[in-house]
């Protein structure tokens, strides 16, 4: 076991290009967003087992006793049998509706906390049980996770929390090794590590969302960009640095209703559809195609191409009918300063994304920044095809995040 403290951080991600056509077998672009969630884990002798979730309010704790004692064989928990599966089949056994609710009960969750909050709680203690059941005793610990990304936006949230509770835990229980050498700030885990990692986080975004497509999980382990398409993901070789402005309506959605209007209007108007679907996968294409050619040295002409694509893809999303009045007026807002903007995810509401290129006047992005704040929206500054799961030492991470963790 660990006997010091561990910092990990992931990042979330954000569709390019590509949302909804992905539904009907088309290509999306993902990339990691350099807005992240950070972990804290310290050692414990003290018996217990704690989770502190200050962005939503949350700190639970287990006696280590107690879910020692847990007869967790209903989910399969044991040294031989779930450990044997991962890593010499590939493959996890997924917990079923039943035996969650069987794990909440057994696991004293109190039953105040529904939705996401009671996930969250849920998902740190099938994967704690999980992946330090192959200790000889379970290990005492405290950990404390905090999230630059809002929750519920679409920005793969919940799937850095995973990445970053199974690399900790994985770490703590000295099933990888820690990467983080003396003197060193930032460091990664290897490929193997990284898969491993990756397949415990998608087992903890199992447990919140239910049937996750193991996108936003795998942006956040491996960082970049990652192509999709009818469940075959590859990651883009490399990925030019791309300055954004990231803005969250904050009206809700609901990509359930989206996903289905689309497959309505497919069906009602399949000669009208089928090439907007067809047109946002040559989009994506252009898109990946571009980005291949600025990796050696970009130059202004291909940031205006990615902005042409930017404007058609929002135009052919419209279509579809997953735009809304408050991504319309997004768009306008930045037009007015001269940006190029789109939805990222589901749409009706939710997040947009705006290409900052390089050499544009800061007093620009300002006063852009500040017209969207106007309108009621959150906006970051941030950037794009960021380092996936990595961990830190305490001194490289900033001042807010310190804090945050009681650094």
């Amino acid at each position: 076991m660990l006997s010091e403290a561990l910092l990990v951080s992931a990042p979330g991600k954000v569709i390019l290009h590509g949302e909804h056509a992905v539904v009907h077998g088309k290509v999306a672009l993902a990339a990691a967003l350099n807005l992240r969630t950070f972990l804290l884990l310290r050692p414990q002798s003290n018996g217990k087992v704690s989770v502190n979730l200050p962005n939503i309010g949350i700190k639970q704790v287990w006696d280590v006793g107690m879910l020692q004692r847990l007869d967790t064989s209903f989910l399969g928990l044991s040294p031989t049998c779930l450990f044997a599966r991962v890593t010499e089949q590939g493959d996890v056994s997924v917990p079923t509706l039943e035996q969650l609710e069987k794990l909440k009960k057994m696991g004293d969750l109190p039953r105040d906390r529904a939705g996401n909050e009671g996930m969250a709680l849920l998902a740190f203690l099938y994967l704690y049980l999980a992946i330090c059941r192959k200790q000889r005793t379970l290990p005492s610990l405290d950990m404390v996770v905090w999230s630059e990304l809002p929750p519920g936006a679409g920005l793969g949230s919940s799937a850095a929390y995973s990445v970053c509770l199974a690399a900790a835990l994985l770490t703590a229980c000295e099933e990888v090794s820690n990467p983080l050498k003396d003197g060193v700030s930032v460091s990664r885990w290897p490929e193997e590590d990284l898969k491993s990692i990756n397949k415990w986080a998608f087992e903890g975004e199992r447990v919140i969302h239910g049937n996750p497509s193991g996108v936003d999980n795998a942006v956040s382990t491996w960082g970049g960009a990652l192509r999709f398409q009818q469940g075959t993901m590859s990651s883009l070789k490399s990925l030019p640095s791309l300055q954004i402005l990231l803005t969250n309506t904050k009206v809700p959605r609901s990509t359930k209703a989206l996903v289905a209007a689309v497959r309505s209007r497919l069906t009602k108007f399949p000669e009208i559809v089928a090439p907007l679907l067809t047109s946002i996968d040559a989009i994506s294409l252009e898109c990946e195609r571009v980005l291949g050619e600025m990796v050696a040295a970009p130059v202004p002409e291909q940031y205006l191409v990615l902005e042409e694509l930017i404007d058609m893809n929002q135009h052919h999303l419209n279509a579809l009918g997953v735009g809304h009045n408050s991504l319309d007026q997004l768009c306008q807002v930045t037009a007015a300063h001269g940006l190029h903007s789109k939805l990222t995810g589901a749409g009706g509401g939710g997040c947009g994304i705006t290409l900052l290129k390089p050499g544009l006047e800061q007093a620009t992005v300002e006063a852009a920044k500040q017209a969207l704040t106007s309108c009621g929206f959150d906006c970051w500054e941030t950037s794009i095809g960021a380092p996936g799961v990595s961990t830190h030492s305490a001194a490289a991470v900033g001042d807010p995040v310190r804090q945050a963790l009681g650094l």
